[in-house]
């Protein structure tokens, strides 16, 4: 099932996205119980919004071998977290806004985490029942930036700036997240290329981990790391991010006016 939120005649609503094009109605939350009922339009027709508004949202750093190798750093015994403010949140053909201040701002493909249900304490095996499904995350990163807060063991201007979140167009359900194929293109040309079974901690060991310290809510999500191939990106780019199972996620570049 593809879960799409949307607004259409002013209205905000979630649906359920069939055959690429279809949108049928959705009685109740798809946080609870909900129904699927008639169709009510066509994906032209509405305004695809970012599938959630999340508390929280978590990245996780080196967490594809290759990309390790790639920036040849050492992996990391527990998994390198942080965190992204929710001013960056966009979605479906939404501007990336390339801020004044930008040197050297890449893309980062991730296969991002819905969480379904409050997760305090959960072990491994009992994870993904937490999850709601999966959806594209692009981890916009500012490197210029990033790379002299890492040194100081920070890491959220570089990565925080408005826009620097992309997530959507839908929320799948169903799907192994240890197994799905990720995907970059800028300007139609392939960048990354990648299975998530190259990440080091897979989801449910990163939904376990960190629910050890913080309640996970409805709506949060964990954007699980990107793999090789990271590069920049310049005003008039546009650049595509796939996940299997949940679409393309597109977005347009302009500079900060």
């Amino acid at each position: 099932m593809n879960i799409l939120r949307y607004e259409l005649s002013n209205k905000i609503a979630y649906g359920v996205l069939e055959n690429d094009n279809s949108i049928r109605s959705i009685s109740g939350s798809p946080f609870s119980d909900f129904s699927i009922g008639d169709q009510v339009a066509e994906l032209g027709d509405v305004r695809v919004l970012p599938p959630v508004k999340p508390q929280k949202i978590i990245g996780v750093g080196l967490n594809y071998v290759k990309h390790i190798e790639e920036v040849g750093l050492t992996r990391p015994a527990f998994p390198m977290l942080f965190m992204k403010p929710h001013t960056g949140i966009i979605g479906q053909g939404d501007n990336i806004v390339l801020p004044k201040e930008t040197k050297q701002t890449e893309y980062e493909v991730e296969m991002t985490i819905v969480i379904g249900k409050p997760a305090r304490r959960v072990s491994m095996d009992d994870a993904l029942d937490y999850v709601l499904g999966y959806t594209c995350g692009n981890d916009v990163s500012e490197r210029s930036i990033q790379m002299p807060e890492m040194k100081m063991g920070a890491m959220l201007i570089g990565k925080g700036f408005d826009t620097f979140c992309p997530i959507g167009p839908t929320i799948a359900t169903d799907l192994d997240p240890d197994n799905l194929h990720v995907e970059t293109r800028l300007n139609g040309e392939v960048r990354q290329n990648d299975n998530t079974s190259d990440m080091l901690f897979g989801s449910s060991h990163l939904v376990s981990y960190i629910s050890q310290a913080m309640t996970l809510m409805p709506g949060d999500i964990i954007l699980t790391g990107t793999p090789s191939g990271v590069a920049p990106m310049n005003p008039g780019d546009t650049v595509e991010v796939e996940v299997e199972g949940v679409g393309t996620l597109r977005n347009p570049l302009v500079a900060e006016k």
